[in-house]
């Protein structure tokens, strides 16, 4: 995986004034444009679309500085239709305007070309399991909330605050296959993993594929497929995003899985009254690498 990243990246300086096919690389690799991009962002720190917006415009700067042409060729030539959509891309990295830059040379913030390398510390006990489970669903109340990638995501706590405390022990009544218990659902999270980005967050329970669901609940359809399952313990929610973040930087690279599309699940098995720690699982779909 990691030589397949950087081989990414040495792609993302060959086409910096064009668009490639992400999905078409990855299938050279044998593995997914899904988990190709879900690494990248682990690792670097910021989506794949943000690394090339960011490497296009640090190159396109040399040239609003160094050549004779005029904004509008350059803004073309990197992939853009006007000279206000290359200013507005130009800005949101430099934090001026080409404009600005050419008549006063600066000032530039530079991208540099990224590099992976992999160093396995084990920091992190990754105390794991691989489970294959047959198609179930899961059902219980779902909203729409942005990602957050550190510290409690008030907007979920507010939506599981919001219901009343008769409705989680019927939603735990509701039950009856593993992942067991109340659990913490994201859906529809984007390859990028995006923070900000909206996802699909459902605070529910995994029932049998055949188990009806109450009209008043939303579901989701989980199909068959195997899980990467993670137990962590320790202050909440810190431990649970460190391993996370560890199943990325630690897990994946050592060991023949990839992620396939699909929602994660968090189980919480155990937990002080103030939930300042617990213990949970966390649910990751995986294929074969």
């Amino acid at each position: 995986m990691i030589s397949a990243l950087n081989r990414l990246v040495d792609l993302v300086e060959e086409h910096l004034t064009e668009e490639f096919d992400v999905d078409a690389f990855a299938g050279t690799l044998g593995t997914t444009e899904y988990h190709l991009r879900r690494m990248f962002s682990s690792l670097a720190g910021m989506p794949l679309s943000e690394y090339v917006r960011r490497r296009r415009m640090t190159v396109a700067a040399a040239e609003v500085v160094r050549s004779g042409d005029d904004l509008l060729s350059i803004a073309i030539r990197y992939g853009y239709g006007s000279t206000e959509a290359f200013g507005r891309a130009f800005r949101s990295v430099h934090g001026v305007g080409p404009g600005d830059v050419r008549r006063d040379g600066g000032p530039l913030r530079t991208q540099a070309q990224l590099r992976f390398r992999l160093t396995v510390e084990g920091s992190i006990p990754m105390d794991t399991r691989i489970v294959d489970r047959p198609a179930f669903r899961l059902a219980g109340h779902a909203a729409r909330v942005p990602l957050i990638h550190h510290g409690v995501n008030p907007h979920v706590q507010q939506h599981i605050t919001a219901l009343p405390a008769q409705e989680h022990l019927r939603l735990k009544s509701l039950g009856d296959t593993e992942p067991a218990g109340l659990l913490q659902v994201c859906d529809d999270l984007d390859p990028d993993a995006t923070e900000g980005r909206e996802l699909t967050y459902l605070h529910g329970v995994a029932v049998g594929a055949d188990t009806s669901v109450p009209t008043d609940l939303d579901s989701i359809e989980v199909p068959a497929g195997q899980w990467a399952v993670f137990r962590t313990a320790g202050s909440y929610p810190q431990a649970l995003q460190q391993t996370w973040a560890a199943t990325a930087t630690e897990w994946f690279p050592s060991n023949p899985w990839r992620l396939r599309p699909g929602p994660s699940l968090v189980a919480v098995l155990d937990r002080d009254a103030d939930f300042s720690t617990a213990t949970c699982e966390l649910w990751l779909p995986v294929e074969p690498a």
